[in-house]
C-alpha cells in the first residue's frame, strides 16, 4: 500500500513539537495530529514551567538521562527560536537537621547524574541569597543550572519552526484507532483515514490509549492533577531563585519560582484523578499550595493571586518516561508516561527519537533546514527609540490591546497570519500574553473577538476561547 507520509506523530504538546522539529532535519515526510484547535493545549500549557537541573530523579533512568540532556540543549534553543528563557538557578530546602541525610542523597543524586555546580549550602547562606525564605531552613541544595522558560513559547516556537521546515500539522483531529498494514499503519481519524511507515505516540494523558492499540504489552497512565497560584507582577522578584522542598512520594512537593514574564508562581499539588480531562481547581487544594509554599518563604503574597490554574501530568505506573521503539510493534515508537521532568527533557526526546527514526528509514538530511525563528516583536520591551520605529513601519504596534501586559494589534495580527497562526483566544494569548495579566481579559476581551473575526472572516458569534464549542458569544 502506498503511504501518505513516512511518519505521524499524535500529539502536539512541547514533546510532539521537539519530535516534528527534530524530524523535520531529516529528508522524511511528516505529519502531526493533535486533537485541539492548537498546540500546546495540554499538559504542555499548564506546568511550572521549570528547567529542571536534573538532582531528583534516579540515576540510570530515561527521566535522569533526558533531563540533563535537555537542560544543556535550553539555552542555545532559546537563541535559535527565540523563546524566553532564564537560567535562574533552584534550592532545595532542609528544614530539619534529621533530614541532612535526605539532602545528601539528593546531593549524591545529582552528581550520579552529571549535574554540574551542585552545591550544599547552610541556612544563612540561603537566606543571603535569598532573604525571604523561611528562618527553619538549616541547609539547602543550590544547583545553579536549574532555570525557568515559556512553556507556551518553547511548544509554539518548536512547532513553527517544524511547520516552516515542511511539517504539515492538522488540527482537530482525535485519532480513534490504530491498526498494523503491510509496511506501516493506518490511522482512523475523525478526520479520515492517514497511512504511515512510523508512528510517533506523544499523546500525554492518552499516551497510554494510543500505545495499547497496537501493542499487547499495555501502559497505564493515572492523570495527576496539580493546582497553582499565579500572582501579580508587582511581586514578580519575592524570589530569584526556583524554591524547592525535599521531594516527596509525589515528586517534588511544592515550589515558589519566579517567572520568565516577571509573575510569581506556586504550586503544584499532585492529586491522582480519574478523568483525563479534569482541570478544575478546588478550594482544598489552592490551600494546601499555599499552606505550603509558606513553609518555604515567609508572607507569600498570596493577596496578589490574579488566577488559579491546573494541569495534569501522565503519571505511567513504571514511574519512569517510556521512550523508543515498541518491542512488539515494528516502527511504532512511544513517547509515553512524560511527567515531570518532561518539560525539561522534551528537546532531547525530540532528538532521540528522531535519530532513531530516520536511522531506522534510512533518511538522508533535509538539505533546506533552517534552524532560525524569529518571535512576535515586543513592543512594551523595546526602548522609545525601536517602539518609535516599529510603528512608523507598523502603526498597528501602536495600538494597545491588552492594557495589563502592553499588548499591541501589532503583536495579535502577527499571531494570527504567522505559521501556524492562532484561530482562538488561547491562541492569541499564548502567543502574545494578550490576557493574561491583572484583569484576566476583562478589557481586552471584546477587541479580541473582534481582531480574530475580523482577520479569519467569521463572525464573532463564532469565535471560540479554544476548542469548537467553547463560543465565547451565543447571541446578541
Amino acid at each position: 500500500m502506498k503511504m501518505n507520509t513516512d511518519v505521524v506523530i499524535i500529539g502536539g504538546g512541547v514533546v510532539g513539537s521537539c519530535v516534528a522539529r527534530e524530524l523535520s532535519k531529516y529528508d522524511l515526510r511528516v505529519v502531526l495530529l493533535e486533537k485541539e484547535e492548537d498546540v500546546c493545549s495540554g499538559t504542555s500549557k499548564a506546568n511550572s514551567a521549570i528547567v529542571h537541573a536534573g538532582f531528583d530523579a534516579t540515576p540510570g533512568t530515561l527521566k535522569a538521562r533526558f533531563n540533563v540532556e535537555g537542560n544543556k540543549m535550553m539555552g542555545q534553543l532559546s537563541k535559535e527560536l527565540d523563546f524566553e528563557f532564564i537560567q535562574n538557578g533552584s534550592v532545595v530546602l532542609c528544614f530539619d537537621e534529621n533530614d541532612r541525610p535526605a539532602l545528601n542523597a539528593l546531593y549524591e543524586k545529582g552528581i550520579s547524574n552529571k549535574v554540574e555546580g551542585l552545591e550544599i549550602i547552610s541556612g544563612d547562606k540561603v537566606r543571603e541569597l535569598e532573604p525571604n525564605v523561611s528562618d527553619e531552613v538549616v541547609a539547602a541544595l543550590l544547583a545553579p543550572t536549574g532555570g525557568i522558560v515559556c512553556p507556551f513559547g518553547l511548544t509554539i516556537a518548536m512547532a513553527e519552526n517544524a511547520a516552516d521546515n515542511g511539517v504539515e500539522f492538522r488540527f482537530n483531529t482525535v485519532v480513534r484507532r490504530i491498526t498494523k498494514i503491510d509496511g506501516g499503519y493506518k490511522l482512523l481519524t475523525n478526520n479520515g483515514d492517514i497511512t504511515a511507515k512510523y508512528v510517533v505516540n506523544a499523546a500525554g494523558v492518552y499516551a497510554d490509549e494510543i500505545h495499547n492499540m497496537v501493542s499487547n504489552k499495555k501502559l497505564h497512565i493515572v492523570p495527576r492533577k496539580g493546582d497553582y497560584l499565579l500572582m501579580d507582577r508587582e511581586v514578580g522578584d519575592f524570589v530569584k531563585h526556583t524554591i524547592f522542598q525535599l521531594p516527596g512520594k509525589y515528586g517534588k512537593g511544592i515550589l515558589v519560582t519566579p517567572t520568565v514574564h516577571g509573575n510569581l508562581l506556586a504550586g503544584p499539588t499532585a492529586v491522582d484523578v480519574d478523568d483525563k480531562e479534569q482541570t478544575a481547581t478546588t478550594a482544598e487544594e489552592l490551600s494546601d499550595v499555599s499552606a505550603k509554599a509558606n513553609r518555604s518563604v515567609k508572607n507569600v503574597p498570596f493577596r496578589q493571586t490574579i488566577t488559579s490554574f491546573s494541569g495534569l501530568r501522565a503519571h505511567e505506573d513504571g514511574d519512569d518516561f517510556v521512550i523508543g521503539e515498541c518491542e512488539d510493534a515494528d516502527g511504532f515508537f512511544d513517547a509515553a508516561g512524560i511527567e515531570s521532568p518532561g518539560l525539561s527533557s522534551a528537546p532531547a526526546i525530540g532528538v532521540f527519537l528522531a535519530e532513531q527514526i530516520a536511522q531506522k528509514a534510512g533518511a538522508g538530511e533535509n538539505k533546506d533546514f533552517n534552524g532560525k525563528r524569529e518571535g512576535i516583536p515586543k513592543p512594551s520591551e523595546m526602548s522609545f527609540e525601536e517602539r518609535a520605529k516599529l510603528i512608523k513601519k507598523d502603526p498597528s504596534y501602536g495600538t494597545i490591546i491588552c492594557r495589563c501586559e502592553g499588548v499591541s494589534e501589532g503583536e495579535i495580527l502577527n499571531a494570527i497570519h504567522r505559521t501556524l497562526g492562532a484561530r482562538s483566544m488561547d491562541g492569541v494569548k499564548r502567543r502574545t500574553r494578550a490576557g493574561m495579566g491583572r484583569c484576566q481579559a476583562g478589557f481586552c476581551t471584546p477587541r479580541t473577538i473582534e481582531i480574530l473575526s475580523r482577520e479569519l472572516g467569521i463572525d464573532a458569534t463564532e469565535v471560540c476561547k479554544n476548542r469548537p464549542g467553547s463560543e465565547l458569544i451565543v447571541g446578541d
